[in-house]
């Protein structure tokens, strides 16, 4: 069993930052892969960036690349989301999810098993 907390959503201008947090609990954190999705109002869930147990691999959407940074600290049990140069478009909820049977980062919603209950980002224009 994981309990997975978000944390450091906001309101935020356009071209602004904002870190997103992760904290975990429960089964050895560093054993699984971890992810970061993000679902806008009337839309599906979508990828935005993974990490792999160990932190040495991560993938990203198209969409965030060159903005978006995935990281992990297995000591604190925690993932974070720096996100630079935010758009409008990144407004959502936004989640971190929990992988634990896949070795590399994966970017589909049904490969995670735990989720946890989402933080607001919204981008003002």
């Amino acid at each position: 069993q994981v309990q997975l907390v978000e944390s450091g959503g906001g309101l935020v201008q356009a071209g602004g930052s904002l870190r997103l947090s992760c904290a975990a609990s429960g089964r050895t954190f560093s054993s699984y892969a971890m992810g970061w999705f993000r679902q806008a109002p009337g839309l599906e869930r979508e990828f935005v960036a993974a990490i792999s147990g160990s932190g040495g691999s991560r993938s990203y959407a198209d969409s965030v690349k060159g903005r978006f940074t995935i990281s992990r600290d297995n000591a604190k049990k925690s993932v974070y989301l720096q996100m630079n140069s935010l758009k409008p478009e990144d407004t959502a909820v936004y989640y971190c999810a929990a992988d634990f049977w896949g070795g590399s980062p994966r970017s589909r919603v049904v490969a995670y098993n735990y989720w946890g209950q989402g933080t607001q980002v919204t981008v003002s224009s």
